[in-house]
């Protein structure tokens, strides 16, 4: 089957395009992204993924407000033939200029959630460690992916429950990350039941005036650190595409360790300083707080019902709101947390986020059990 990107010369297999060299069934391909006001009030999440050989392509919409709601949209659809034609009921994605301009918008529908939103980068899309990781004790890959990420703002207008808040550009930063490969996505295939996963993910992309910060790693249940990275690079009111590892403006650092404070009780993190250094010497110290807390299920993640790649029919859209402090840490569907936080590296201050996933034991921080909390 011939696609309109069969016509450039991309091509990476004997096969069209539309035929994925993955035969695995949890093959995908994601957009994601946030925003983040500088001064706390709110945050958003977006993203849309298609999932060839589940035959889905889905998409999330999710705003949290200075009251303290979140709000989300979720939609399905059966995937379409077209891949370029991304967009799901209301929902809707459109690449302006590749790594430079994308629209993100959710039409009015009749769940009141709706956006208009422009990304702007403000730095070269980086590109992360491939990361691999077996099925716990099988031979299967669970991931193999390539990602990037990329800094920058974003201006438009959100409505939810009524209220439309601006989105200033000189205010709202984001970040975006695409990713491709194979996922745990989709309805779980029937199997040995097997014990629930042990690993930690740590990730954390920061706004600074004239520069973005990134930590990330994976972790295992013994603290050993893989699928690692760390970077500053310098902002620039009309960035490069995609950054050169062997350009000024870039610089790569190893993770060296982290210190965290968590809510006591809890696997929800306070405040946190993460570590790394170069081939050089030169060191890095990115130190954060959390201000707020963003439930990724209200970007599917981890949700029971609109997890990513799951069939929902034809065509669904649904809509759903929680407050932020009902969030219960003893629940397995609030520990994938989006943490807003406020950072320094040396005498600079900055926004971003913090990404956190710790399940089942790890040894670093002291938790014995699947979600056991922090001492009091």
């Amino acid at each position: 089957m011939l696609t309109k990107l069969d016509d450039y010369p991309v091509h990476q297999t004997p096969e069209p395009l539309a035929h994925r060299a993955a035969s695995d069934v949890n093959a995908y391909d994601r957009y994601w992204f946030n925003g983040v006001d500088a001064g706390g009030e709110f945050y958003f999440g977006a993203a849309l993924g298609l999932y060839p050989h589940h035959h889905v392509m889905d998409a999330h919409f999710s705003f949290l407000g200075p009251d303290g709601v979140q709000h989300s949209l979720h939609a399905s659809r059966l995937a379409p033939k077209e891949p370029t034609h991304t967009s799901v009921g209301p929902i809707s994605l459109t690449v302006l200029e590749p790594m430079r301009r994308l629209r993100f918008a959710a039409a009015e529908n009749e769940h009141g959630i709706a956006c208009d939103l422009e990304f702007v980068s403000r730095a070269p899309a980086l590109e992360e460690p491939r990361a691999r990781m077996k099925a716990f004790d099988s031979t299967r890959n669970l991931v193999d992916m390539t990602r990037f990420t990329q800094f920058g703002t974003w201006q438009g207008w959100v409505r939810a429950a009524g209220a439309t808040t601006r989105i200033d550009p000189a205010t709202t930063y984001a970040t975006r990350d695409r990713s491709w490969g194979v996922r745990s996505v989709g309805a779980n295939a029937p199997a040995r039941p097997t014990a629930p996963p042990a690993f930690g993910w740590l990730w954390a992309p920061v706004h600074f005036g004239d520069e973005c910060a990134l930590v990330g790693y994976f972790q295992n249940p013994d603290g050993t650190r893989w699928g690692s990275s760390a970077m500053r690079v310098a902002t620039n009111a009309s960035p490069a595409l995609y950054a050169d590892a062997h350009e000024p403006g870039l610089t790569h650092f190893a993770p060296t360790g982290d210190t965290l404070e968590f809510v006591p009780r809890t696997r929800w993190v306070k405040r946190g300083v993460f570590t790394g250094k170069t081939v050089s010497g030169e060191s890095l110290a990115l130190e954060v707080e959390t201000m707020r807390r963003f439930n990724m299920n209200g970007l599917g993640y981890a949700h029971p019902k609109w997890g990513h790649g799951i069939w929902q029919g034809e065509l669904k859209v649904e809509a759903e709101v929680w407050k932020e402090i009902d969030l219960a840490p003893g629940n397995p569907f609030h520990n994938h947390i989006h943490n807003l936080v406020t950072a320094k590296l040396g005498e600079k201050r900055g926004v971003g986020v913090l990404e956190q996933i710790l399940f089942g034991p790890l040894s670093r921080y002291g938790f014995e059990g699947f979600l056991d909390g922090s001492p009091a």
